[in-house]
C-alpha cells in the first residue's frame, strides 16, 4: 500500500507488565455471561428491532441460559423504554435473571432509567463515559480531572435514585474506549468510581473494560486486563468484565486471553452482531469451551433454532463459514479430508469410550443439533472416501474398501464433466445406475440350487442366462453357490475371469431387509471390476453381483 504515507499509523505501545501470569493460566470454568444483543447489537442494525422482535429475542436468550441481559438504553427512546416496561408488565423476567440497562451520566437520563426499572427485582445500572486520549482531546476537549468529575457525578446520581428504588441495584462502570486510554488513568477513574459507590462485599461493582475499538493484538488486551486487575482497589469485590469488538478480527482470541488474565465476566452477542465488525460472538466462545470439556452454562444444542431466530430478528444473514453455525462448517469437499472423516466416524463407532476423535471435526455436529448428512459433500475435489461415506451413512451400503477408488473415479468423472457439486440423491442414482443397471452384455435369468449330500457338501446349480440374444442353460458344481455358478458359466461363456473378493451385509429394517452382495472379479486383461447384487435371498444377491461385475467389465 504505497499510497499510505510514512508516519500515518503507529504501532500500539507494549504494556510494561513484568512477570505477567496469564500465559501460564488455563480457562477452567465459564465466565459470567451478559448478552448485549438487545442493546449494542440492536443499535448497530440498519432497521432496529421492533417490540415483537425484541420480545422474541429476549425469550431465546432466556432459553439459552443467560442470567444477565442488557435490554437497552431505556432513556434514549420510547421503544427502548416500552420494551423494558413490556417485560415487567408481561412478567417475563425470571427471578434468577438480572436486567442490565445502559445510561450516560446525566440526571434526566438516569431519572428516566430508574422509571423504566420499576418492578424489576434485580438490575445492573451500566454507567459509562469515554476516557480515551482521542475522545478527551477531540470530542470532549476535557482534561482527566474533568472526565473523572463527570463519572463521579453519574455515580452520585445513581446512588440518589437507588435510595428510592424498590429493587436490588448493582453498579457497572465502563471507561468507554478503554483500549485507547492510559492504564494509569483507567485505574484512577475506576478506583474513584468504586470508592464513591462504597464498594464492599455487600456492594460489589462491575468494572467493564471494553475494547470499544480493537486496536492491538489479543495479548496486549490480556496485558491490559492483568495490569488493571493488579491495580484496582478492593479487587476481591470487583467483577472485571470484557466487552470486545472485532475490528482486527481477533475479538474471540482477545476475550479468551482476557479470561486467562483474570476477567470474570464477558459481554457479547449471538453471531457477533454489533457496531462496525461486531461484538465478540458468545456462541463461538461458549462452544470453544465446550470442546475443551468445560460447561459453558449456555445451551446451544439446537443451533439451527438460534440461527433462524437471530437472523429473523436482526435481518442479517450468517456467513456459511461462521464458526460452529455456518452452513458449511461441518462439510468437507476435499478427498483426503473426506477419507479421514470417514475413517474417524467408523473408529468413533467402534471404540468403547465416548471421547470425540474424528479428524477435521473439532466438535460432534450432533451436539449442536446438526445431522451428519452434510458432513461430506461431493464435487470435483472429492475422493473415494467421501462417496463411500455418503452411500454408507445415508443409504446403508457398506462398500468394501477396495471398491472405494472405483466408485470415487466414477463420481469424480461426472463432477469434472458438469463442474458442480453432486447431491446425495444424485450420487445414489449414479451408484445404482452403475452397479444395479449396467449395460447388458450378459443377462441373468434364473438359477436353481441343490445341495449335494456328498462328503464335501458341494452345491449343484442349473443356471439360465442370455448371451448374444441366446438363452443358455448350464449346470455347475462347486463349494458354494457362487463357485457353482462360476463353473456353470465356464462351460459356454467365452470370457475367462477369476473371483477376487466377496462380501455381504443386510440393508434396511429387519422385517424387510435385503441382502447386498459385493463381488470383485479379475478379467483376462488383469483388470479388476466390482459388481453388486441385492435380494432377500443372499444366494441370489451373490449371483446378481457376479453378473453385475461381468457386465461392468465390458462397460468400464
Amino acid at each position: 500500500m504505497d499510497h499510505i504515507k510514512r508516519g500515518k499509523y503507529r504501532p500500539y505501545q507494549a504494556i510494561d507488565l513484568p512477570n505477567r501470569q496469564w500465559p501460564n493460566n488455563t480457562i477452567t470454568k465459564a465466565p459470567i455471561w451478559c448478552s448485549v444483543d438487545l442493546r449494542d447489537g440492536n443499535q448497530a442494525l440498519i432497521t432496529p428491532m421492533d417490540l415483537e422482535q425484541k420480545l422474541e429475542l429476549f425469550s431465546l436468550l432466556l432459553k439459552l441460559g443467560f442470567k444477565t441481559i442488557e435490554v437497552g438504553f431505556p432513556s434514549a427512546s420510547a421503544v427502548e423504554f416500552d420494551f423494558l416496561r413490556a417485560l415487567v408488565d408481561k412478567k417475563m423476567i425470571p427471578d434468577d435473571v438480572t436486567i442490565q440497562v445502559l445510561v450516560q451520566a446525566r440526571e434526566h437520563l438516569i431519572s428516566k432509567t430508574f422509571e423504566s426499572l420499576k418492578g424489576v427485582k434485580k438490575s445492573i445500572v451500566h454507567l459509562y463515559n469515554s476516557t480515551s486520549v482521542a475522545q478527551r482531546k477531540i470530542v470532549f476537549q476535557k482534561d482527566q480531572k474533568a472526565i473523572i468529575a463527570l463519572a463521579l457525578e453519574g455515580v452520585e446520581l445513581v446512588k440518589r435514585f437507588e435510595a428510592d428504588h424498590d429493587g436490588e441495584i448493582m453498579l457497572q462502570y465502563s471507561p468507554e474506549s478503554f483500549t485507547g486510554t492510559e492504564l494509569e488513568f483507567s485505574a484512577e477513574i475506576c478506583n474513584a468510581v468504586t470508592r464513591s459507590w462504597g464498594i464492599s462485599a455487600e456492594r460489589p461493582v462491575i468494572i467493564n473494560l471494553p475494547a470499544t475499538v480493537e486496536m492491538a493484538t489479543p495479548n496486549i488486551y490480556a496485558d491490559q486486563i492483568e495490569w488493571m486487575s493488579r491495580h484496582l482497589e478492593k479487587r476481591e469485590h470487583v467483577l472485571i468484565s470484557t466487552h470486545t469488538h472485532n475490528d482486527r478480527g481477533t475479538s474471540v482470541a482477545a476475550t479468551e486471553l482476557a479470561l486467562l488474565a483474570g476477567a470474570d465476566r464477558v459481554e457479547g452477542t449471538l453471531l457477533s452482531n454489533g457496531e462496525r465488525t461486531g461484538n465478540v460472538d458468545i456462541i463461538t466462545l461458549a462452544l470453544n469451551m465446550f470442546t475443551q470439556g468445560i460447561d459453558s452454562t449456555l445451551d446451544f444444542s439446537d443451533i439451527n433454532t438460534v440461527l433462524e431466530t437471530v437472523e429473523r430478528c436482526t435481518k442479517i444473514d450468517t456467513h456459511v463459514r461462521h464458526p460452529y453455525v455456518g452452513e458449511l462448517v461441518y462439510t468437507a469437499f476435499s478427498g483426503s479430508h473426506q477419507d479421514a472423516i470417514n475413517k474417524g466416524m467408523a473408529y468413533q463407532r467402534s471404540k468403547e469410550d465416548s471421547f470425540w476423535e474424528v479428524p477435521y471435526l473439532p466438535i460432534d455436529p450432533e451436539d449442536v443439533g446438526r445431522s451428519y448428512e452434510s458432513i461430506i459433500r461431493i464435487n470435483s475435489q472429492s475422493g473415494k472416501g467421501g462417496v463411500a461415506y455418503i452411500l454408507e451413512e445415508k443409504y446403508g451400503y457398506h462398500l468394501p474398501k477396495k471398491m472405494h477408488p472405483e466408485i470415487g473415479r466414477i463420481v469424480q468423472a461426472i463432477t469434472d464433466k458438469e463442474g458442480r457439486e453432486l447431491g446425495q440423491k444424485e450420487i445414489l442414482e449414479v451408484f445404482e445406475e452403475t452397479y444395479f443397471h449396467p449395460k447388458k452384455h450378459i443377462e441373468f435369468v434364473d438359477i436353481a440350487f441343490n445341495s449335494k449330500t456328498a462328503k464335501d457338501n458341494s452345491v449343484w446349480c442349473e443356471l439360465t442366462y442370455l448371451y448374444n440374444g441366446e438363452e443358455i442353460k448350464a449346470q455347475g458344481e462347486g463349494n458354494g453357490p457362487i463357485d457353482a455358478c462360476r463353473k456353470a458359466l465356464a462351460k459356454d461363456y467365452p470370457h475367462h475371469f477369476k473371483l477376487q473378493s466377496y462380501s455381504e451385509h443386510s440393508c434396511g429394517e429387519r422385517s424387510t431387509a435385503s441382502a447386498v452382495a459385493y463381488i470383485e472379479i479379475e478379467t483376462e486383461d488383469y483388470a479388476s471390476h466390482f459388481g453388486i447384487g441385492s435380494n432377500t435371498d443372499i444366494a441370489l444377491a451373490s449371483i446378481k453381483a457376479l453378473f453385475s461385475a461381468l457386465n461392468r467389465s465390458f462397460t468400464d
